[in-house]
């Protein structure tokens, strides 16, 4: 379920039409049709980002500390509430969501996916906002072994992309059904991973 903001560009910042899309966060903890773990889960994490929120805000701690952001990594099957998680978590939260458009990001030419990046995480870095990677394996995969100048470039964006969510002082969320085919020295940097089960015949009712 995805609730698209009216026209999309209102709350989107100058420079980012066409990246990103704004979903306007209207889902409920309790619309999320996910076993009582991955909840609590959830639940969990939008406390620490609350935590971590009022550490920053109201104390000073941390300003400009890259430890201070937050990645969390949902797996599982296309269906199952991921997206609706996001959603969730970004209306706790009183923040804007945007869910990255990997078509319009990943670029064949070298160096504009660095660029595309740093556009959408400087914005998001100035409009407190929640960043929605779906499909992460396409811009986080494994490194491959370097066998002409194209897999070296590829490995160069991987190596970059690693850095700049590590850096990143907000939240990010990464969605992906496929774990093995994530970059193994990615999933070490996040901080949060939620497994969503294939819902059972009383959670698809």
């Amino acid at each position: 379920m995805e609730n698209s903001s009216d026209n999309g560009l209102d709350s989107i910042p100058p420079g980012l039409a066409g990246l990103v899309k704004v979903i306007t966060p209207r889902a409920k903890m309790d619309d999320l049709a996910v076993p009582i773990e991955v909840k609590r889960r959830l639940c969990e994490i939008i406390q620490h980002v609350k935590g971590r929120n009022g550490m920053y805000g109201r104390w000073g701690i941390g300003g400009g500390d890259s430890s201070l952001g937050i990645s969390v990594l949902f797996l599982g099957e296309d269906g199952v509430g991921k997206t609706m998680a996001a959603e969730v978590m970004a209306r706790e939260l009183k923040m804007n969501l945007y869910r990255i458009d990997l078509s319009m990001v990943v670029s064949k030419y070298v160096g504009e996916i660095e660029k595309n990046l740093d556009r959408i995480f400087d914005a998001a870095d100035s409009s407190n906002a929640v960043l929605f990677f779906d499909e992460a394996d396409a811009l986080f995969g494994k490194r491959s072994d370097v066998g002409d100048s194209h897999d070296r470039y590829a490995n160069i964006e991987v190596s970059y992309l690693l850095e700049r969510i590590e850096s990143y002082t907000g939240l990010a969320i990464l969605a992906s059904n496929m774990r093995e085919a994530l970059d193994p020295a990615f999933v070490r940097r996040i901080r949060f991973a939620i497994d969503f089960p294939f819902p059972d015949d009383e959670r698809r009712r």
